[in-house]
């Protein structure tokens, strides 16, 4: 089998991204970039990604789909929907979190993103920086997001983290971002990206 026959079946069999899961359209819009940025708020703590994604879906459905909207609800509004997707344990901070980020996301962005990624002049290393600013948004969430959104900030890609990464060496893929670019379409980038990681977690020794 070639690297790109395997990356193939991985597209097939795993390359669905968490935003798809979610249900964002992504896009180089203000509310699927906020989507994203709340999907990666929600995966920055050890909870099992598809709880993660249950109360991303919980969170969009209630209607906080702009930061406006997030800073517009109540904490115990959050809890609650946090709570109906099993969010357990970290449900308080995580709905003290989604208001703080919100209000950053308003004061600092004007709501928008797009504006985080020209205050970094287009330049991932500050985006990821400027991401990490974002209450609740540590490395895990900001490479999420960065995986997750190559395909409309076109500079970051190709996002592979390091699960990403480790995932490749043991197929036997290339073990650079850009090696691992070579074996797809720009546009599927995310979804590769999205498959090795979850190679990688359903590994023994994740």
């Amino acid at each position: 089998m070639t690297q790109r026959s395997t990356a193939r079946d991985l597209l097939a069999e795993h390359g669905r991204t968490h935003a798809e899961e979610a249900g964002i359209r992504m896009g180089n819009t203000p509310m699927p970039l906020y989507q994203l940025l709340t999907l990666c708020l929600l995966f920055s703590v050890r909870i099992k990604a598809d709880i993660a994604v249950a109360a991303a879906r919980e969170v969009y459905a209630a209607g906080w789909r702009t930061p406006r909207a997030m800073a517009a609800s109540s904490w115990q509004d959050r809890v609650d929907a946090l709570g109906r997707a099993h969010y357990r344990r970290y449900d308080e901070s995580t709905a003290t979190a989604l208001g703080e980020a919100a209000a950053l996301v308003l004061d600092r962005y004007g709501g928008d993103l797009r504006r985080l990624r020209s205050a970094a002049a287009q330049d991932p290393g500050r985006i990821r920086e400027l991401l990490q600013e974002v209450p609740r948004i540590g490395p895990v969430g900001a490479d999420i997001f960065c995986r997750e959104a190559q395909g409309v900030w076109p500079e970051l890609s190709p996002a592979f983290d390091r699960r990403a990464r480790r995932a490749a060496a043991g197929l036997g893929l290339p073990r650079t971002p850009e090696g691992l670019a070579r074996l797809v379409s720009t546009e599927d980038l995310p979804r590769l990206a999205a498959a090795l990681v979850r190679t990688e977690l359903s590994s023994p020794r994740s």
